[in-house]
């Protein structure tokens, strides 16, 4: 899709969506994963795109898979980047490169259960977690690029979801 193309369609679910605010509230398409033995999961989208993952081999797996948890950034890293595009779009500007990494530490402990020195438990979820951005737009002062993403990283559903630490719902079914 051409730029000029997705600024008219923001531009027109932008005048939906202020006759209409509630148009905006939608469920999100389900990422379903199955088991597929040892440490392998594929995870899949209704249209038919499966994401295998696997462990690294310090972990039981084979490691020729991506993570869980580099699914976890490049969705991050995804999902900001859309978002940028999305805003430089809307105001006009041009980009000529963009470029963003996630990036975190974890510590393993955590998703063996295992405590730390002080016999508390080591959180399983990544710590430290950054965006890299790097922006490139011809004649566009480095201020404003510097404002069009932490405006866009700061509405960007991923990002938002991990800065509001957004509660989890979890139903199990033994059945």
């Amino acid at each position: 899709m051409k730029l000029q193309a997705v600024a008219d369609a923001l531009e027109r679910v932008k005048a939906v969506l202020q006759r209409r605010p509630e148009a905006g509230w939608h469920e999100d398409g389900p990422a379903t994963s199955r088991w597929a033995g040892g440490t392998r999961v594929v995870a899949s989208h209704a249209n038919g795109t499966q994401v295998p993952t696997d462990m690294p081999s310090e972990l039981g797996g084979t490691g020729d898979q991506v993570t869980p948890g580099w699914l976890f950034r490049a969705g991050l890293a995804s999902c900001a980047t859309t978002s940028i595009v999305l805003a430089a779009v809307a105001e006009g500007i041009e980009l000529t490169s963009l470029e963003v990494k996630a990036s975190s530490w974890s510590d393993s402990r955590g998703l063996l259960g295992l405590p730390d020195a002080n016999d508390q438990p080591v959180p399983a979820g990544p710590g430290d977690v950054q965006l890299a951005v790097r922006i490139q737009a011809d004649g566009v002062p480095h201020e404003r690029l510097r404002s069009l993403v932490q405006a866009a990283v700061g509405r960007s559903p991923i990002p938002n979801a991990l800065q509001s630490a957004t509660p989890l719902a979890l139903r199990i079914d033994t059945a």
